[in-house]
């Protein structure tokens, strides 16, 4: 595939040009970071994109699951395409970090690691771009919205057609229980799929003192929610890992007034599909049935999110040998399954894929702040090597489809 370079060589040339680069894509980041946009809103974002796809040579298109770019890297010669996939939305989040970088717009952060994913995916284009002559096949770069959001821009992008000439996608994420120089990789599943549940429970309200005149919906709310633990604890096959948890409930009543009706919403996430779809029929079941049987209705409401996100065996392995070859099998960690969940795993469902995460923690600057957190930052000593790893896993791939 390299004509004249063989794998040392080729990531030798690689990381070098990647420390040469390194300013200038800590800049990019910083920029992306100091202007958060949410959740298919990304315009700023997706016009840097493009202008520095295009000052790169490329030809990318804009306007793809509205705010999504996406350019090919054509190869010398003919072959088949991978894609490498980067997300660009912030969360609705107050930044705390005092830096010069800090989030210029009041409410939005990117406290997930987006503003990372996408200038290191430009730098990877940069990389590339330098050896285009020497690819067998295309690399397609795609740089989606709306990660944070349902329905997903991946389900929309994937509506689009962005995965028609596509054998197998790529894509990393930040991961804070990482140290920074380090990956972790899983095969198979590894992500769990992620429901919204909306309900609501129609009673009776009165007086908190004749609860005999009025039908409880505090009272049944209580009842159905401890009644719906039973279903991941009796349920389910205990060999697939279920959650079910209520983390919202208003009831709005007062300390002697019953109220009329009582409002919840939960998540519901698991690792198998089959299974998901059960549990949806027996959370309502639960909540109506309950209601039913003291007087009271319940309305329910189960908002599907994001599937199982299944790691391709064989094109995981040839991501862990790629990260293997570039950074050595001591800095390549097996990762456990995850139960938070991610709009990658749609594309993931429709051609073979890979979703690794790069350590970005550093506890002696201090940069260990979860995900999704007013404090997240990342070390950006991961921009110095993260570019050309990417680039190298599309290499190694390619050559070996």
């Amino acid at each position: 595939i390299f004509a004249f370079m063989n794998y040392e060589e080729i990531i030798s040339f690689l990381k070098d040009k990647n420390r040469e680069f390194f300013p200038e894509i800590v800049e990019l980041r910083r920029e992306i970071h100091k202007n958060p946009e949410l959740a298919f809103e990304e315009y700023k974002t997706s016009e840097l994109v493009y202008n520095y796809l295009k000052k790169l040579g490329l030809s990318p298109e804009q306007g793809i699951a509205r705010t999504g770019v996406v350019a090919y890297i054509k190869g010398s010669q003919e072959g088949k395409t991978i894609a490498l996939r980067a997300d660009m939305d912030a969360l609705p989040i107050t930044e705390q970090n005092e830096v010069p970088y800090k989030s210029q717009n009041e409410g939005k952060m990117h406290a997930c690691g987006h503003d990372f994913h996408t200038s290191s995916l430009l730098a990877t284009a940069k990389l590339l771009t330098l050896i285009k002559d020497k690819i067998k096949g295309n690399i397609k770069l795609i740089f989606q919205p709306s990660e944070e959001k349902l329905p997903g821009g991946a389900s929309v992008m994937i509506k689009e057609n962005v995965l028609h000439d596509v054998s197998a996608i790529i894509g990393q994420h930040a991961m804070p229980l990482i140290d920074v120089g380090k990956t972790g990789i899983r095969k198979g599943k590894y992500m769990a799929s992620s429901d919204e549940i909306f309900i609501t429970i129609n009673g009776k309200g009165g007086h908190g003192a004749q609860p005999h005149s009025t039908i409880d919906p505090v009272a049944i709310t209580a009842a159905a929610i401890s009644t719906a633990q039973q279903i991941v604890s009796r349920k389910a096959d205990p060999r697939i890992p279920s959650v079910l948890t209520f983390g919202k409930v208003i009831a709005n009543g007062a300390t002697n007034i019953i109220p009329e009706k009582v409002y919840l919403e939960g998540t519901f996430r698991t690792f198998d599909e089959e299974w998901r779809d059960n549990a949806h029929k027996l959370i309502e079941q639960i909540f109506t049935n309950t209601a039913t049987a003291l007087g009271a209705s319940a309305d329910v409401n189960i908002k599907k999110g994001y599937p199982v996100l299944v790691n391709d065996p064989v094109i995981t392995e040839k991501v862990q040998k790629a990260m293997e070859l570039f950074l050595g099998k001591e800095n390549v960690e097996e990762l456990d399954l995850w139960m938070a969940s991610e709009d990658f795993a749609y594309y993931t469902h429709v051609v073979p894929g890979c979703f690794y995460r790069t350590g970005i923690r550093n506890k002696q600057k201090n940069i260990n702040s979860h995900l999704h957190t007013p404090t997240f930052d990342i070390d950006e000593d991961v921009l110095e090597f993260a570019p050309a790893l990417m680039a190298f896993i599309a290499l190694y791939i390619l050559e070996n489809l």
